[in-house]
């Protein structure tokens, strides 16, 4: 070195110091809670670690930091330093074993170093380690004697070392206490690891390359039993250049590798202006789904424009709850509202918007549930906003039931197991610890667990009732039957028993949105996306009638429009759920379902007759010659017709409902909010999909269109969807 304040040398001279007796008190109270946890985890069925892939992750960091690092390129020293690790991955991918959290502890004076350096080094607050993970060995869970042997400071996980001394340790203290003693390390090292970072780059600055090199090289002495190239390598991923404040033990090392984005969402092309000359009806299947909206959502708030083919009007537009009228009794199932308004982004269309409501369910009327819970555990589910958020969301869940309901766990990761035989939602304690304990690892074979869902699903099968699968998952199976039109057949089979399927879908970055489409449709359920608790809350609580009472299946919508009054119309949204004409009096042909309370929107642009702007020519020779005047000159612009079947039939029933000019509103600012709301919400999904109707409606005009039509908002959606159009307005101003 040239500089003796960064003589790294001295480093090389130190000797380790003799453990402190906080630390090895704290690595036998981790140890008894791991043993504690594993005992646990043996009892259950289809669980796993993380640890295989964070190794992965770290080998495959490691290869990059190595190969592209210009004092290590071409060098053999590269071999002897990803050999070792590589191999412990592989190790550790064919076992799925748990281990004890890699510690590294460097102590060093601050004298080795000067200035700024030292006095940033000198805020690292310490952390003690902990773990939630037994150390396992050939597929058993550790010895209490085994995990004691075990030292602190140790790089590579089951590397020996000279067990240290301590005094008898308490007894854990829970899977709660344990929790937040993890949450608590988590954010301690989060802070260490920021303050690292920032000086690894001043250091960085000060060094060479020379003596980078001579530092990979030099003799591990401040490293408890770990070999030279693995210590050099640890100090770089670590600590690179910089040390450790006097007896400060590093966080567990989990490089995490920023992976390729893998969300999926179906393509389509938006519904096009179709002339009444020559297709005057319209015919597509109801949705209630909202995981659209609440996916763009979590774009927006990260800073990020979504995706155009991620953007699904329907569901955006259906997210919100709206006070239509419905029906008085079950046996009508809903009820269809319409209303003529002046579109707000052209001045020469109109806007027919039909609005269902559900039959809303008494509690007293609601009938016994059989749940089971299907979740994915597999390796995929080891992030924050996936398996953690799961367990919260379905614990909500859990408290929502009656205690009459039954609630089974089939969970899924290399295979399917049963977590939790049926049991009574009177039994919360033992449903609850059951969802607690839940762990990730493994591949994901989402094909066996549905199989074994439906079975679960038939052992507690209540005679009209609600019988239910909730599979929730980050969407990606790989293993057995993977493809859509695979688990779609599957699902389609399993639904004859009336057995209905619903999607919670968690995580980004491997979320794959067309196949929970395929299956949610196809399974008579709902999809939904939980990117927060209070999605989750929304979801699973305020609606949980509507996401798990069925009151209609195989909904299906029909208008055809009157050529004397209309010339053009649009459908806005609905582009993955159109249907054929013929294909709406067929009860055999799949339909979406409405649930206890649920409301269904969609909305027209259709061009009077004789409207300047039509966006298609007269034809030439019209097929339409002779028109039924006393019909066309009735003041009708429409006919809706709704075709439904009620949970336990097969015959579909209709419901009809014609547009007449008394459903006009002339003034859009006088017609009700949820019209004008609805409205602005499909002109927000249109702006985002970059829709040419919309081209030259800006914004702020939506924005103020929708804090009009707010109303009273008692749960606060419609302020949230205010704040997603200005954080959209920010981020594309064109």
């Amino acid at each position: 070195m040239n500089d003796p304040e960064f003589d790294l040398s001295r480093l090389a001279a130190r000797k380790a110091p003799e453990p402190r007796p906080d630390a090895i008190e704290a690595a036998k109270r981790s140890a008894l809670e791991a043993f504690d946890m594993a005992a646990k985890k043996n009892r259950q069925a289809t669980k796993g670690t993380g640890l295989a892939a964070r190794l992965h992750r770290i080998a495959t960091q490691t290869w990059s930091f190595t190969m592209y690092a210009k004092y290590l390129s071409g060098s053999a020293l590269a071999t002897l330093i990803i050999v070792p690790i590589a191999g412990i991955a592989a190790y550790q991918v064919m076992q799925e074993r748990a281990a004890v959290p890699t510690i590294i502890n460097l102590p060093v004076d601050k004298k080795d170093f000067g200035g700024a350096a030292a006095d940033k080094l000198s805020q690292l607050p310490a952390t003690t380690p902990t773990t939630a993970e037994p150390l396992q060995s050939g597929g058993k869970a550790a010895s209490t004697d085994e995990l004691e042997s075990r030292p602190l400071n140790q790089v590579v996980t089951g590397q020996s070392a000279t067990p240290a001394e301590a005094d008898p340790v308490k007894p854990a203290q829970g899977a709660d206490t344990r929790n937040r003693q993890d949450l608590g390390l988590v954010e301690k090292a989060k802070e260490n690891e920021a303050l690292v970072d920032s000086l690894r780059a001043e250091v960085k600055k000060s060094e060479s390359d020379t003596a980078l090199a001579q530092d990979m090289e030099a003799p591990a002495t401040t490293m408890n039993a770990a070999p030279a190239p693995v210590a050099g390598l640890a100090r770089k991923m670590a600590v690179p250049q910089g040390e450790i404040a006097e007896g400060y033990i590093a966080p567990p090392v989990d490089i995490q590798v920023i992976e390729e984005d893998r969300d999926k969402f179906p393509e389509f092309k938006s519904n096009s202006v179709i002339p009444v000359a020559t297709q005057p009806v319209s015919t597509f299947s109801v949705d209630v789904d909202t995981s659209g909206y609440s996916s763009l959502r979590r774009a927006l708030n990260q800073g990020v424009v979504p995706d155009r083919e991620s953007v699904r009007i329907e569901e955006m537009v259906n997210y919100f709850p709206y006070s239509y009228a419905g029906p008085e009794t079950a046996t009508e199932a809903f009820k269809a509202n319409v209303t003529v308004t002046p579109t707000p982004w052209n001045k020469n269309t109109k806007l027919l918007h039909v609005g269902i409501k559900g039959f809303d369910l008494p509690a007293a009327e609601q009938k016994p549930a059989n749940l089971v819970f299907l979740l994915d555990v597999s390796g995929s589910m080891d992030e924050p906003d996936k398996l953690p958020l799961l367990k919260a969301s379905f614990r909500l869940l859990v408290n929502k039931l009656k205690p009459t309901d039954t609630v089974s766990i089939v969970t899924y990761a290399g295979n399917a197991g049963i977590v939790l035989e049926p049991t009574k939602a009177s039994d919360k304690v033992t449903i609850l610890n059951a969802i607690d304990n839940l762990t990730p690892g493994g591949s994901t074979a989402g094909e066996a667990g549905i199989n074994a869902a439906y079975a679960l699903a038939q052992k507690a099968f209540v005679k009209d009732g609600v019988n239910r699968i909730m599979l929730a998952t980050d969407g990606d199976f790989n293993v057995g039957a993977n493809s859509d039109e695979d688990l779609k057949k599957l699902v389609e089979e399993k639904r004859k028993s009336g057995v209905f399927l619903s999607i919670l879908g968690f995580g980004e970055g491997n979320y794959q949105d067309n196949l929970m489409q395929t299956l949610a449709q196809n399974g008579n359920g709902i999809a939904a996306y939980i990117d927060t608790l209070g999605e989750a809350e929304k979801v699973l609580v305020q609606e949980a009638t509507a996401s798990l009472f069925t009151i209609a299946k195989d909904v299906k919508i029909q208008v055809e429009f009157n050529p004397a009054r209309v010339s053009e119309y649009r459908l806005i949204g609905y582009e993955t759920r159109h249907l054929n004409n013929e294909d709406f009096n067929n009860d055999r042909v799949d339909a979406g379902d409405i649930g206890s309370g649920h409301t269904v929107t969609a909305i027209y642009e259709m061009t009077p007759k004789g409207a300047p702007g039509q966006t298609n020519d007269p034809l030439r020779y019209q097929t339409n010659n002779e028109p039924d005047t006393a019909r066309t000159s009735t003041g009708e612009y429409a006919f809706v017709k709704i075709r439904y079947k009620l949970p336990t039939e097969a015959t579909s029933r209709l419901v009809t409902q014609p547009v007449m000019e008394g459903n006009e509103i002339a003034d859009l600012a006088t017609a009700p909010d949820d019209v004008r709301f609805g409205i602005a919400v499909s002109a927000f999904g249109q702006k985002l999909r970059d829709e040419d109707q919309v081209a030259n409606y800006p914004m702020a005009e939506i924005e103020q269109l929708a804090s009009t039509s707010r109303g009273t908002d008692a749960f606060g959606y419609r302020g949230e969807f205010l704040k997603l159009v200005r954080l959209a307005a920010g981020l594309a101003p064109n």
